[in-house]
């Protein structure tokens, strides 16, 4: 093979984001995302994200891209892949698929030339998909160890909840997002246990300067905050959002989740409040989906703890996509800044 830039072919996700402009590359992946969109000529193309334990690439595929069904030994077109069983809806399955590395605008883009669908059971799409960096053991030790801080109800509600319910066994594997931050397996209780590790070092600082804050109650609102995304996300196997998710939102179906579970466990009626309150505004704005604003120290802190644990996680993955040599990251919307990677 030969080493200059037009040749050279990539499997892993992690490799073809250091690709240079014009590099080639080729991988297999699991779908996490798929739509067939127009051009402003009524041609159709392809939004596309495939998904491989490094993370997620997302690209286009163009009218000119050439589409293969390679389940057996031939490899065998596919002429019209709008019409193809095989490609009419390709998410949470595996493909196979070459492309290169375009530009677009001054910011590089990712150009798929070449798909092919796979057999699904020589190359299960589970095997593909991102998982949390971090341990399921380990998390699940500081997680207990976080319920354990809450003495007395609050405790026994969170065991009651989480492990007597059986919440934990679907939990411990949930993706956080579908895009942006933690959107893999695993990611749910890997940002909860982040936020709360922020959170419960917030209010003991808070506490020392002064302020009254409830600890018991600053690890319940933070362990509970994203519960409502077991509703709002699903794996299948990539994170992929459902219905209700989208129409309604993991913050009102968390809220609906926990306040049945505080009335069937028979939480006190402020305590039960305190904590709603901090799930129902988390998010810090209406702007941003809380019905209402943070109004107690305990609200404030786990809502700042939310926003710090998900801008550091966008600038971990901002800074980790450059080049070597570049100090400042492409501008990213959802955070409304570019980031900057600097040697301290």
């Amino acid at each position: 093979m030969r080493h200059d830039v037009e040749e050279q072919l990539i499997s892993g996700i992690a490799d073809i984001r250091k690709l240079p402009k014009d590099g080639k590359f080729w991988g297999l992946g699991v779908v996490s995302k798929w739509s067939v969109r127009k051009d402003k000529n009524g041609k159709s193309y392809w939004d596309i994200g495939v998904m491989d334990p490094d993370g997620v690439l997302e690209g286009k595929v163009w009218q000119d891209a050439q589409w293969f069904d390679k389940r057996g030994e031939k490899q065998l077109p596919v002429t019209n892949p709008e019409a193809s069983e095989l490609f009419g809806d390709m998410s949470g399955k595996t493909l196979g698929f070459r492309g290169q590395v375009t530009e677009f605008r001054g910011q590089l883009q990712y150009k798929f030339n070449e798909l092919y669908f796979v057999d699904q059971q020589k190359f299960p799409p589970h095997q593909f998909v991102q998982r949390s960096p971090v341990s399921e053991e380990e998390l699940e030790r500081e997680f207990r160890a976080l319920v354990a801080r809450c003495a007395g109800p609050v405790g026994d509600f969170l065991n009651f909840l989480f492990f007597e319910k059986g919440l934990w066994e679907d939990f411990r594997s949930w993706p956080a997002a579908v895009s942006f931050h933690h959107a893999y397996v695993g990611g749910l209780l890997e940002h909860t246990v982040a936020v709360t590790r922020v959170a419960l070092a917030q209010a003991s600082a808070c506490a020392e300067n002064g302020y009254p804050v409830n600890l018991p109650v600053t690890i319940a609102g933070a362990l509970l905050h994203d519960i409502g995304k077991m509703d709002a996300y699903r794996l299948t196997p990539a994170p992929e959002m459902t219905v209700e998710g989208t129409v309604i939102d993991h913050v009102v179906m968390g809220y609906q989740t926990y306040s049945a579970a505080a009335r069937e466990f028979g939480l006190d009626h402020q305590t039960a409040t305190a904590i709603g309150h901090i799930l129902i505004s988390h998010h810090g704005s209406r702007e941003f989906g809380s019905p209402v604003l943070p109004s107690t120290p305990e609200a404030m802190i786990v809502s700042s703890a939310d926003e710090l644990d998900f801008r550091l996680f966008c600038w971990k993955s901002a800074v980790g996509q450059l080049d070597e040599g570049r100090e400042i990251s492409e501008y990213m919307p959802v955070v409304q800044r570019r980031f900057w990677r600097w040697e301290g």
